[in-house]
């Protein structure tokens, strides 16, 4: 069962209180659209000239400009940008730029004494301080994980405006860390809302199929405060279900029913309409009834073996640039998933945005989820754990009703090493203690050996349900010839997923199948992979790297890269590659080898 604390670097903050569960179902009032923004790389409407933060006259007052006070700055002459997004795509001049951006919003709001107000982010990349009508709300550190405040003693009744400072420079104890192979998109890169709940509400809930008995939902419903013998109740309406619960001593209240609910399948995706009530409060959700689990090199959906037809994701936005967040995004992404013939996608390298999720749940997508612990984190830093354990709680928190969701990823390509090895054991464990329904997996790398042998040797093995890993034959290591000779040694009892492999190629590029770069070579890559695929004992899966093309500062090659990384199937403009239809085939075929 998931705990109820709600941890940030080891201490709750006053205002900074545990995460609204479905929030799209709430009361709210959408503070997107149009905010006024000041770029300020100096961080002049942070610190005085003596480098200490303000306590007055910081851009955060957003005070009104006059020519009688000395006010170097005007929200209401700034230019503006649409929210969510990212200022990097928004704003030709910030395409590179880290550093910091302040926006500021106003909105009416009419206060009641039967409600609160939480205002809540979807993400904020990276570094966020957020203030309500020029006074602290409070903080938050991570760019792809929600969080919201409680602001209802900061609110008045009419006009109000909030400001959110937002810093994305990187930094070595981040996570992740200063080494990363996608874009820094900075800025509120999701949805922001201002939740009016009562007084008393409904803070979280788990609603799930029994892990050992497929005939038993089971679950808890929990308040924000401890309030006991408060009535909840639990609707299925076409499982004929309405269950009334009572709240114990903390707020919380636990159910078991038993019926036979048709299980969720990537063929057939059933979601129940579920509504989660209480006297003053309803809250509805879609959710789907499954089990995942493993045995010796099996992955067994509902009981029966599965093999993971997938692809690798970033939240990147189809035909023009920038962070995805959209749903509309979102069905486009996923929608070319399912026709490459994917059951089965990686959302790498961090939580993506809900839409994301709950489109894949709905169109039969089997999902894993990942936090950014990627290459090279500060392994003996206590804030860097403490940064990654927040955000793989709070990856969890969110998501542990989706049952689209299979497995949990707790890092990608880590160096082996002790100290790496104490920070990503202790991980693993504490998502067991967070959500024990479902896998847990890592991405590794290849132990490269001589001989034409590939050896897979990783002391996290004993932490995961699944061994994933990387390799990249044809590309970084050896000619797509490698691969017909390739052996591999996997000496583990564990389902095998090979969680990226591919090559780069811009798409339109043509020329012999010999030469890097252009459509052919990788499509010969992606044939002769896929040919060693099915020399891999207990292979139960691959996501290739990556389905579309996405922006990377680290890909400079002109002409061909231009700051993107080419390893998609399909162009950033949309366009499929030939690779696309060699793994459209391969997984055709695993499709009938698997019915």
């Amino acid at each position: 069962m998931l705990c109820f604390t709600f941890l940030i670097f080891g201490k709750m903050m006053a205002q900074e209180i545990p995460l609204l569960s479905n929030i799209s179902a709430r009361n709210n009032i959408t503070l997107n659209g149009k905010w006024s923004y000041i770029v300020d790389p100096l961080e002049n409407g942070y610190y005085d000239y003596r480098l200490m933060p303000f306590k007055n006259n910081g851009f955060f007052e957003n005070k009104k400009f006059n020519t009688t006070d000395l006010t170097e700055y005007n929200f209401a002459t700034s230019a503006t940008m649409d929210i969510p997004s990212d200022w990097n795509s928004k704003d030709e001049r910030l395409f590179f730029y880290e550093g910091t951006v302040w926006f500021e919003k106003d909105f009416n709001y009419k206060k009641s004494s039967q409600t609160k107000g939480i205002l809540h982010f979807g993400a904020v990349n990276y570094d966020a301080k957020v203030y309500v009508n020029g006074k602290l709300a409070g903080t938050h550190v991570g760019g792809y994980t929600p969080f919201n405040f409680d602001v209802t003693d900061l609110l008045v009744d009419g006009n109000n405006f909030v400001v959110v400072k937002v810093d994305n420079k990187r930094h070595k104890d981040n996570v992740p860390t200063v080494n990363m192979d996608w874009w820094n998109y900075g800025g509120i890169t999701r949805d922001v809302t201002l939740a009016q709940v009562p007084n008393t509400y409904i803070e979280d809930y788990l609603v799930q199929l029994d892990k050992k008995d497929r005939t038993k939902i089971s679950g808890w419903v929990k308040l924000n405060n401890e309030t006991v013998n408060q009535s909840v109740s639990i609707t299925i309406p076409e499982l004929k279900i309405k269950k009334s619960i009572t709240t114990d001593a903390k707020g919380v209240a636990y159910f078991e029913i038993k019926t036979n609910p048709v299980l969720w399948t990537p063929e057939k995706p059933k979601l129940y309409d579920v509504t989660i009530d209480k006297a003053d409060e309803s809250i509805a959700d879609k959710i789907g009834f499954r089990t995942i689990e493993t045995k010796g090199k099996e992955i067994l959906l509902n009981g029966k073996k599965v093999f993971l037809r997938g692809i690798s994701i970033h939240e990147e936005a189809p035909f023009r640039s920038g962070r995805g967040w959209s749903t509309e995004d979102a069905v486009t992404l996923l929608t070319w998933a399912k026709e490459l013939g994917c059951n089965y996608v990686r959302l790498a390298h961090y939580p993506h945005n809900e839409n994301m999720v709950k489109e894949a749940e709905k169109m039969g997508l089997m999902i894993w989820s990942e936090v950014p612990v990627y290459w090279t984190i500060s392994w003996t830093n206590p804030d860097t754990y403490a940064n990654a354990e927040r955000q793989l709680h709070d990856m969890i928190y969110r998501d542990k009703n989706r049952c689209g969701i299979v497995i949990w990823s707790i890092a990608n390509e880590t160096p082996h090493g002790d100290d790496r090895d104490i920070f990503l054991s202790k991980l693993a464990k504490y998502a067991r203690t967070q959500d024990n329904s479902r896998l847990i997996s890592m991405a590794m790398e290849v132990t490269k050996s001589p001989n034409n042998v590939n050896t897979l040797h990783d002391n996290m093995n004993e932490y995961v349900d699944i061994v994933s890993f990387n390799q990249y034959l044809g590309w970084y290591r050896g000619t797509n010839e490698s691969c017909k000779d390739m052996q591999w040694i996997i000496p583990y009892n564990k389902p095998v997923i090979i969680s990226e492999f591919g090559g780069e190629a811009l798409q339109g590029l043509h020329g012999d199948k010999t030469q890097r770069w252009n459509e052919e070579y990788q499509e010969e890559l992606y044939v002769q992979n896929t040919q060693m695929f099915n020399r891999i004992e207990g292979l139960a899966g691959v996501s290739p790297w990556i389905l579309v093309d996405f922006r990377s500062p680290r890909r400079q090659l002109p002409n061909i890269q231009d700051f993107f990384n080419r390893k998609g199937l399909i162009s950033d403009q949309g366009i499929k590659k030939k690779a696309f239809y060699v793994m459209k085939d391969w997984y055709a075929q695993k499709e009938k080898e698997y019915k």
